[in-house]
């Protein structure tokens, strides 16, 4: 009983401690001066040894960016005309003049996007794919960094047996299978940008397309 309080104790104070120093508000001052209206998201760049991962993440950041108020061009016409600009390869498109690749497309702003961490964790009958990406959003019109954020995040499949322990079991190891040789890359993108564009005073501004422009963080 002595070692749950102490326990406890010591979660309580942890707790404290993090609403204590919360995360820094970003500063957006620069990124209202440029106050971009359309963004175009370039192929991502990966890091990681999950070969499909980057193709995956990029159709997963058109919806979110666009429910934030934004004009976003279509991916698949991106990396088309991009491959036609001899810019095909992603890390050549994220070494490349910002200025440059958004006036292909006339867009106010460039979105990239680096995978530098997916990871599937296999532990018994759980499996954990651990995923770590870096954003960077770019003025197109002086290559300026306008806003950037690196989030960490996981998925583990929830499943459920029913009453029966041995079908519960079944399921747990049949979903961490699965898991474990196909990553679930379209629920873990979900979270990611969501914690990415989304957080406050972390995340990117709302658009002019988005009854909140103006007025959020």
């Amino acid at each position: 009983m002595r070692l749950f309080r102490v326990f406890t104790l010591l979660i309580s104070v942890a707790g404290l401690a993090a609403c204590a120093h919360p995360p820094a508000q970003k500063d957006y001052a620069d990124f209202r001066a440029a106050a971009p209206r359309s963004i175009l998201i370039v192929p991502v760049v990966n890091k990681s040894t999950e070969v499909t991962a980057p193709d995956n993440f990029l159709v997963s950041l058109s919806q979110p960016l666009a429910e934030r108020g934004y004009y976003v061009f279509p991916v698949n016409m991106v990396k088309h005309t991009m491959e036609d600009s001899g810019l095909a390869d992603a890390d050549l498109v994220a070494n490349a003049d910002p200025v440059r690749v958004a006036g292909l497309f006339g867009a106010d702003a460039v979105l990239y996007a680096s995978i530098e961490h997916w990871e599937s964790r296999y532990i018994i009958l759980s499996t954990t794919t651990v995923v770590d990406v870096h954003y960077t959003l770019k003025s197109g019109k002086s290559g300026a960094t306008l806003w950037d954020e690196t989030v960490h995040t996981q998925y583990s499949p929830q499943s459920q047996g029913g009453g029966n322990p041995l079908a519960t079991l079944l399921v747990a190891a049949v979903a961490a299978a699965i898991e474990k040789a196909s990553p679930s890359y379209i629920p873990l993108a979900g979270q990611a940008n969501r914690l990415a564009l989304n957080t406050k005073g972390r995340g990117i501004l709302s658009g002019p397309y988005d009854p909140a422009y103006g007025k959020d963080f």
